[in-house]
């Protein structure tokens, strides 16, 4: 989504790169999470 803003609506970079860095937090924070909800060793 951020991509095709990029190319739809001319914004500045430094907003395209926070937004990007945001993105990659919240993969981040997805991860790590469904990672605490998976069990580590099969039942």
């Amino acid at each position: 989504m951020i991509d095709r803003l990029c190319q739809v609506v001319p914004l500045d970079e430094l907003m395209i790169r926070r937004l990007k860095k945001r993105r990659l937090v919240l993969r981040d924070e997805i991860s790590r999470l469904e990672r605490s909800l998976t069990p580590n060793e099969p039942a």
